[in-house]
């Protein structure tokens, strides 16, 4: 099992960056593909980043493709998410989740384990 826990969101302007991060606990935490999700007041739940287990293979869908990066560092049973140049759009609540998919998976039912979720707000 995983137990995650997310931080860094917060207020940013538009054009501005934020750095996520979700620190987990549990066993295995290397044996996880892990992605980021996020969802905005009214809409579903949409996957925003995925990262293979040994950080090797990464995918973004095109809406944050080139401005969100994410990584993991498995010696600190850590994944993080670099969100550059943030628009309006990107304001939702972001949920760090983990499962044994391969490869990256995109769905919501490819994870297991979610955070509880940090709240990003990008003003214009």
């Amino acid at each position: 099992q995983l137990q995650l826990v997310e931080s860094g969101g917060g207020l940013a302007q538009a054009g501005g960056s934020l750095r996520l991060s979700c620190a987990a606990s549990g066993r295995a935490f290397f044996a996880y593909t892990m992605g980021w999700f996020r969802q905005a007041p009214g809409k579903e739940r949409e996957f925003v980043a995925g990262i293979s287990w040994s950080g090797g293979s990464t995918y973004y869908p095109d809406s944050v493709k080139g401005r969100f990066t994410i990584s993991r560092d498995n010696a600190k049973n850590t994944v993080y998410l670099q969100m550059n140049r943030l628009q309006p759009e990107d304001t939702a609540v972001y949920y760090c989740a983990g499962g044994i998919t391969r490869p990256i998976g995109v769905r919501i039912t490819d994870y297991d384990y979610w955070g509880q979720g940090t709240q990003v707000t990008v003003s214009s």
